[in-house]
């Protein structure tokens, strides 16, 4: 499997500029996302990508532990180990995370 790393470097991402008072600031879309404890799970559960997702969720927590988190999951399933990865720390961190599905969430994706 791709590590998840090169495919999100290897496609087109949007940017969107934000307004502060000290002028513009872009950022890719899942970045913006991310400020906003939006976060999401896409494509084949592997290592790589749970990786990934442990560190955003583990972030967030430090960010902010009482504040909810979002993820949007769009996933055919994949690696037991590395979905159980994900899980146990959705169950380990503190604030809620509350999951959509868009798409499909199939064995470990969902």
């Amino acid at each position: 499997m791709r590590d998840p790393v090169d495919v999100y470097m290897n496609t087109l991402v949007p940017m969107v500029v934000e307004q502060t008072s000290r002028g513009e600031r872009a950022y890719d879309i899942y970045s913006r996302l991310l400020k906003e404890r939006i976060i999401f799970l896409s494509g084949p559960v592997h290592d790589g990508m749970s990786t990934l997702m442990v560190a955003q969720l583990l972030f967030l927590e430090a960010e902010n532990p009482k504040k909810d988190i979002s993820m949007y999951i769009n996933s055919p399933g994949g690696v037991v180990s590395s979905g159980l990865s994900i899980y146990d720390t959705m169950q380990y961190i503190r604030p809620k995370v509350s999951t959509l599905v868009v798409g499909q969430a199939a064995s470990m994706g969902s």
